[in-house]
């Protein structure tokens, strides 16, 4: 008698572990720099350099990265006086986390989120940079559930099947995806002197898996501060989105798959290159999208679920396997909306220049037929001023947030990744110091059930208790009772259940208590 058995790919979480890490730095603004008045626009950005996985601690070194956009004292920037620049630097940092069950050899993926970064300014030359950092480490594996499909035995046995729906696992890799863009500025700007100050963010990126290949696209959100030539050294902003599509190759990838994929931007260099008239009108980069990808088959199985012998005793060991569905998936939007003030006095709102927005969810929670998802969005509003105190100014604020996400079916044992995207930002002034800006926010999750299966695992076969057999009759009238199935009869009786259906007669294996049910034994 031999089992038929099938490998299920299940991911499964090892060990996992988070830390937070406090950095607190004074930095020295370069000498080639000019002297810092007024921070006005700042950005931080975490690079993992070393990942290094010894039994139950992982090392972790890293930097953060940041980057200042500020105001300099007057007549301190340039001859010409103009009064914006940027400076950028980086703090290090070494974290040794303990994480129980890990092993050296064991892949380790790491998670970061800035959680708070406060940069101020001690003196016109110094500033004190903190921040605190959130790092997530993960082990995860593929496990291979052994699973019974069937059965061969040249022996009379009865077997039955029972029909299971997974969401399997078909690939786990990272990969890199580079999205090389270039702009010309419109012909009413003037050329590039410098480049000041840029931002490049990715919106709402969509994934699509196809044959060994998986498909995006999305858009990029571009804002470029610089100085114009001339003899004013006009500081100039331009604005713009760039559509972007593209595949990767992904071996063992089908159409129909489900993608469970995250991303996160690297920090990019921006240059400055001439047109063809020879003038530096172009502004080109590269934006690389780290890429954390999962690709999850659902199939549909049917499991070996019971065995009983006809002329032998077989038993069945079993245990448990942890499998998981894909129960639904959900996306849902919702406006949100804020109301903030400039913080000085003296100064009004002239324009508002460029919107930098942080989506941070800080809790998912499982409500009736949905996700509860509580966060917050943080926002900097870089705008011109006019006034005695005016030129470049940034409002400050935090939009709280609750939403459903619609989901039915979803419980405690669903998993359910969810991404989350700020989209469609507009702000307008709606006086000389305040400021209106509304949103919309866009959430997407699969929900995946988490659930534990008895699988066959071995077969044993010996000889039948002939004291037992010896006690069956050959014939037998049985009175079908509450819970019975024509299953358990014929295991009872060591009868196949289709020669109980064509003794009595019956279409189906459907019975209900009461009725009356001939047994033959016809072994």
């Amino acid at each position: 008698m031999e089992l038929i058995k099938r490998n299920i790919h299940m991911d499964c979480l090892k060990c996992k572990a988070s830390t937070q890490i406090t950095l607190e730095d004074d930095v020295i603004i370069s000498d080639s720099r000019p002297d810092a008045a007024k921070l006005i626009m700042d950005r931080g950005n975490v690079t993992i350099d070393e990942v290094k996985v010894t039994d139950d601690h992982v090392n972790v070194k890293g930097k953060l990265d940041f980057h200042v956009l500020y105001l300099t004292e007057k007549g301190s920037s340039t001859e010409s006086g103009n009064d914006v620049d940027q400076m950028q630097g980086s703090i290090p940092f070494e974290e040794m986390i303990f994480m129980d069950g890990i092993r050296s050899g064991d892949a380790v993926d790491t998670e970061w989120e800035i959680d708070d970064l406060s940069i101020s300014l001690i003196n016109s030359r110094k500033l004190s940079v903190q921040s605190l950092i959130n790092l997530q480490m993960r082990c995860e594996e593929i496990c291979d559930e052994e699973t019974a499909v069937d059965l061969y035995s040249q022996d009379p046995v009865e077997f039955r099947k029972k029909a299971i729906n997974v969401a399997a696992m078909a690939v786990r890799k990272k990969d890199l995806f580079r999205i090389k863009e270039e702009v010309e500025i419109p012909g009413s700007f003037p050329n590039i002197l410098s480049m000041i100050w840029s931002e490049i963010v990715p919106g709402t990126v969509e994934f699509k898996v196809l044959e060994d290949k998986i498909a995006l696209q999305g858009e990029l959100r571009a804002f470029f501060l610089y100085r114009g030539e001339g003899d004013e050294e006009e500081i100039c902003h331009y604005e713009t989105t760039f559509p972007f599509a593209g595949s990767l190759d992904c071996p063992g990838c089908r159409e129909g798959m489900i993608p469970e994929i995250r991303y996160q931007a690297q920090e990019r260099e921006v240059e400055v290159r001439p047109d063809f008239d020879g003038e530096e009108r172009v502004i080109t980069f590269e934006q690389c999208l780290e890429l954390d990808i999962c690709i999850y088959e659902e199939d549909n199985i049917d499991i070996l679920s019971d065995v009983y012998g006809v002329v032998k005793e077989v038993s069945v060991l079993d245990k448990n396997a942890d499998f998981r569905r894909l129960l639904s998936r959900s996306s849902g939007k919702t406006k949100l909306s804020g109301h903030f003030k400039l913080q000085e006095e003296g100064v009004t709102l002239h324009k508002l220049l460029h919107t930098v927005s942080d989506l941070k969810i800080a809790e998912k929670n499982v409500v009736e037929n949905g996700i509860e998802i509580v966060g917050s969005v943080t926002l900097q509003i870089f705008c011109e001023c006019g006034g005695e105190n005016g030129s470049y100014n940034v409002i400050r604020g935090n939009i709280p947030f609750q939403y459903v996400l619609e989901a039915e079916g979803v419980n405690d044992n669903c998993i359910f990744p969810v991404a989350a995207f700020v989209d469609q930002i507009t702000p307008a002034i709606i006086d000389n110091e305040e400021v209106d800006v509304k949103c919309v926010l866009y959430f997407r999750s699969n929900i995946y059930e988490k659930w534990q299966e008895k699988i066959v695992e071995e077969i044993v076969v010996s000889e039948p208790d002939a004291e037992k057999m010896a006690a069956l009759p050959g014939i037998a009238v049985y009175m079908v009772k509450d819970g019975d199935s024509l299953w358990d009869i014929g295991k009872r009786y060591y009868v196949p259940v289709s020669a109980i259906r064509q003794t009595n007669s019956l279409t189906s294996d459907e019975i209900k208590t009461g009725d009356k049910l001939l047994i033959v034994k016809g072994f």
